[in-house]
């Protein structure tokens, strides 16, 4: 099976040669597709469902790939021991919960050399955790498939400060490189923040709407900072990639 997109370019952002742990793996196709093409030595195929795993399992075993890549059952890290993974992936969970993960396996992330994180949700607290543990993130990259939008990022031990909230929102890399598919997501966000406004301005003024009110402004601010600095993009590329 062709491995989607999403998780096509989070294969692209591990580097080459380190033994990898995907944590949450579903049905195992990143490790299999990590070890077909050579990126990873070997891979940790982990997740917490018993029923994802024997998937996994069955997809490994008819790949002929049990050799380079074994399946645990995991809560998290829990199960992963020292020096057993260079690189850790985790796609597809929601941000809160990446954050739990690498605080509960403390431990285990000290001696892991990167990290590629895909989080389905509140990704400028994930940058935030990031920044305020002491890791750095050296590459991002966002694809759209489907009609949604994955941001994603490799970090690394060491430190960064973002500072503005731009960068936690949609990324300081991302901004800076100009990435086209960013330029289509930031005008995806304002167009349905300003639909939720509109949406509230015709509710009754109490003063929870006064105060959504004021926090999508805030977010709107925020989003349009955004496309003014990645303003340089050609706009028949965004819509070559809105199309």
């Amino acid at each position: 099976m062709p491995l989607s997109e999403r998780l096509t370019a989070v294969a692209q952002l591990i580097t080459p040669g380190l033994r990898v742990a995907d944590v949450g793996c579903d049905h195992g196709y990143l490790a299999i597709y990590l070890i077909k093409n050579q990126i990873s030595v070997h891979v940790i195929a982990m997740d917490i469902g018993c029923g994802p795993l024997e998937r996994a399992m069955q997809h490994v075993q008819e790949a002929g790939l049990a050799p380079e890549i074994e399946i645990r059952l995991s809560d998290g890290l829990k199960e992963l021991k020292e020096d057993e993974a260079d690189c850790i992936v985790m796609a597809g969970m929601g941000g809160p919960l990446m954050i739990e993960i690498m605080k509960r396996g403390e431990d285990i992330c000290d001696e892991v050399h990167e990290f590629i994180l895909q989080p389905q949700s509140e990704i400028d607290k994930v940058r935030h955790f990031l920044e305020d543990n002491q890791y750095r993130i050296i590459s991002e990259d966002i694809v759209l498939e489907d009609g949604k939008f994955y941001p994603m990022m490799k970090a690394i031990h060491g430190n960064m400060r973002l500072e503005r909230e731009v960068y936690y929102r949609f990324g300081k890399i991302l901004l800076h490189e100009e990435h086209p598919v960013l330029r289509a997501y930031l005008r995806n966000e304002r167009r349905q923040l300003h639909e939720i406004r509109n949406a509230l301005m015709d509710s009754p003024r109490t003063d929870r709407v006064e105060e959504r009110l004021k926090e999508i402004a805030e977010d709107i601010a925020i989003v349009d900072e955004a496309i003014i600095m990645s303003d340089k993009i050609s706009p028949v590329t965004i819509e070559r990639v809105i199309l």
